[in-house]
């Protein structure tokens, strides 16, 4: 042992000389550089205009950190800067009588991580790399940590992300705004949209909020970071639910935004705050929505990434009144968002939200989170502020969100409209609320839809079946068949309703008139002297007639009530469809018009008529035309050698009754395929015209066609010879099932 001992005593004792003899040039070749600028707190101290500035670092605890090894950019006020800020804030006692909590405010919200030039602070820094002159926030060394509820003695914190969960780790740091002729002229911005929110600085081409940076004072290199010297003092701004918080004028919407709002209880940040103050409560995170369009009090910007260098949320706010007086409009049946559904309140919040920074100067093409411009213009914003987390805006009139302004809004806002509401919710909604495309809808209350056989029951969603049952009205009125309840129970509701909403761009009708309108899915319902029916209706030999109407922004809504004659079924009030067949209606028409269809409808139940007057060839579901040549067309048809004849074709008479799988017989299929439109159901309304495919199918295989030429209450059929034909409008625009009857008054001629 002793042995070893010497032998590493002399080992090191050598080593000791030699690393002697090399000391001087191992610690000349590490000392620091004599021409290395000082840190930031000595080249303040040695500038001899910031003592102000300094008093606060010592009493905020960051003489330390901005005297060593780092790399920060530092926004430094200058004593002339205190001097008006004590001023402003009425501070007799000058710096010496901050508290270090405000110190520390000041001093951490102008330290921002990272050392940055002015051409490199407007860098976004983004996941795929450096975008050059994007970025006009970057994140400081400020946040806040646990605050005192507004009224209420609970300790809160904010939430760290839009998704209500609450991101550990992630301490939410403000951000400071900057602007930059680089960033400006970049995303086509001004110094007017500066200006817009700091009416009361001068755009100088570097400013940082509300202050201007030096000209002579920028770029200020430092060994651990970069110092732009401010001529105002800056504090942290507030994020957008701190200041709904601080302003009495938004009292009336906070309430309503507090309704979104539950609290958390946290364990690790109760104990961090907890030996952080000494203090025994309990710590809650402060936690919005998630169905809201984001959460005010989250200072990411959807996500804890760098994205909130270049962006932000907006919050379009409106005053106590215009919110009052808006809301008693609104909400008529409902008296208040507390008795309302609560996706109306989501509706509404979310309409005052977007999800990007809007700016002054592009207010009018912004979109909300729901894909909405605002109903307002730049002159009804009487509030704006830059927030740390985005942009407020405090407006004299509210956004009329497209829910509450459009034809939905008439079921949304009126309780006795519920199982409409989910009908339209599921099917047509987002067609409806689109306030450039005009429709018309006839109103379907709860009592009418019941009374229809329709109804639906939650309890029946909960365990995964089909909610929706419906049992046919019987006669008497009043009495019904058996419930049944699924798929096609809801498909028929949803027929009804489809039927009750018209089609796209609909011409608004005057219906004390006599016309016919297209519906959403397709069918057709007809109107007259105020009265109106679907085909469902004339099978039951009930109608609706009109009471009232309103108008909104995109069409107009028509309320309505139901009269059964004696003996006659109901509908409930609804625009019922049909089940009876095209056959049947034919048939029908050829009892009450003989003359202008019932040579055709003999001509058709003797060849594709089955048993059940199912017309060969058609099926349930698909849309029709059938044009009906009236009997001296008929007749014409014949003469020309279009239809069968008895006895001399130059005598005109039919032969109603030919054999099976003869000439004759082919004929007459023939004829009648030709004058049915398949897959398509056009009407003299103008909105439909060309070249339309028949059922008739050529020996090639190929399909033969009818043009229509269509203008309101006028159609003209063209052939493919190119003779023609008018629709009879006072014998046409019969209803059938996804059909539509027209009378004609010349036969079509078909190439074979």
């Amino acid at each position: 042992m002793n042995q070893i001992l010497r032998i590493t005593s002399g080992f090191l004792l050598v080593l000791f000389c030699l690393s002697g003899c090399k000391n001087k040039d191992f610690v000349d070749f590490y000392k620091r550089p004599d021409n290395l600028p000082p840190c930031i707190y000595q080249q303040l101290q040695a500038k001899g205009n910031f003592k102000s500035l300094l008093t606060l670092i010592d009493k905020a605890g960051y003489k330390e950190t901005l005297s060593q090894a780092g790399y920060w950019t530092f926004f430094a006020p200058t004593d002339s800067a205190f001097t008006v800020y004590c001023a402003e804030n009425k501070i007799t006692g000058g710096v010496a009588s901050i508290d270090s909590a405000t110190a520390r405010k000041i001093v951490t919200f102008s330290l921002v991580y990272n050392s940055y030039r002015q051409d490199q602070l407007t860098n976004y820094q983004s996941s795929t790399g450096v975008i050059p002159n994007l970025a006009f926030k970057k994140k400081t060394v400020f946040y806040d940590f646990v605050q005192t509820e507004v009224g209420s003695p609970r300790k809160v914190i904010a939430n760290n992300s839009n998704t209500g969960v609450y991101v550990v780790g992630d301490n939410s740091n403000k951000n400071i705004s900057f602007f930059t002729d680089a960033f400006l002229n970049a995303v086509g911005l001004s110094a007017t949209d500066y200006n817009f929110f700091y009416p009361n600085t001068k755009y100088t081409g570097f400013n940082v909020m509300d202050a201007s940076v030096i000209a002579s004072q920028k770029n200020i290199v430092a060994e651990n970071g970069m110092i732009h010297v401010l001529n105002r003092v800056i504090l942290p701004a507030m994020s957008l639910d701190q200041y709904l918080a601080s302003n009495p004028n938004y009292s009336e919407f906070k309430k309503l935004l507090d309704m979104k709002v539950s609290y958390m209880a946290n364990g690790d940040l109760t104990h961090r705050y907890n030996v952080l103050t000494g203090k025994p409560d309990s710590v809650y995170i402060k936690i919005y929505n998630a169905l809201l369009g984001f959460s005010p009090n989250n200072e990411n910007y959807l996500s804890k990434g760098t994205s909130s260098q270049t962006n932000g949320y907006t919050f379009m706010v409106p005053t106590n009144e215009a919110l009052l007086s808006y809301t008693k409009k609104l909400l008529t049946y409902f008296g208040s968002f507390n008795f309302a559904p609560p996706e109306v309140l989501n509706d509404f919040i979310n309409s005052l939200m977007y999800g990007n920074n809007v700016w002054p100067s592009r207010i009018q093409s912004a979109s909300n989170v729901q894909g909405e411009n605002p109903t307002f213009s730049k002159s009804d914003i009487v509030d704006q502020k830059l927030m740390s987390n985005g942009i407020f805006y405090g407006t004299n009139k509210v956004q009329d969100a497209n829910v509450f302004r459009t034809l939905y809004s008439k079921p949304y806002l009126n309780p006795n409209y519920t199982l409409m509401l989910r009908g339209l919710n599921a099917e047509v909604k987002y067609s409806i609320v689109i306030p450039s495309i005009k429709y018309i809808m006839f109103m379907m209350p709860d009592n009418q839809v019941r009374a229809g056989g329709f109804e639906y029951d939650a309890t029946r969603e909960a365990s995964n079946n089909t909610p929706w049952g419906y049992k046919a009205p019987l006669m008497p009125v009043g009495t019904f068949g058996t419930m049944g309840w699924g798929g096609s129970q809801r498909d028929q509701f949803y027929r009804v309703l489809k039927t009750s909403v018209s089609a796209p761009n609909t011409v608004l009708p005057d219906l004390s008139g006599d016309g016919i309108i297209e519906m959403f899915n397709g069918e057709y319902i007809r109107y007259k002297n105020n009265t109106i029916w679907a085909a469902g209706n004339m099978d039951a030999g009930s109608y609706i007639v009109k009471d009232s109407s309103q108008t909104v922004v995109n069409g107009t809504v028509y309320y309505t009530h139901e009269v059964i004659p004696t003996g006659k079924s109901t509908t409930g009030g609804l625009l019922y469809y049909t089940t009876k067949t095209i056959g049947a209606h034919l048939q029908a028409l050829s009892v009450s018009d003989p003359t202008n269809y019932g040579s055709f409808y003999s001509l058709l139940s003797a060849t594709l008529l089955d048993a059940t007057l199912q017309i060969l060839g058609t099926s349930n579901g698909t849309f029709y035309t059938v044009f009906v040549p009236n009997n001296a067309a008929i007749v014409n048809a014949v003469k020309q050698g279009f239809l069968p004849a008895v006895g001399a074709a130059s005598l005109g008479v039919p032969n109603f009754k030919p054999a099976a799988g003869t000439p004759d017989y082919d004929l007459v299929v023939k004829f009648i395929q030709y004058h049915i439109l398949n897959k398509n159901t056009v009407v003299p309304d103008g909105r439909k015209d060309g070249a339309f495919a028949t059922l008739l199918v050529n020996a090639a295989g190929d399909q033969t066609y009818i043009t229509v030429t269509n203008q309101l209450n006028n159609m003209k059929l063209i052939d493919m010879f190119n003779n023609t034909a008018n629709v009879v409008l006072a014998k046409s625009n019969n209803l059938s099932n996804f059909t539509v009857i027209h009378s004609i008054d010349n036969f079509l001629k078909y190439k074979y």
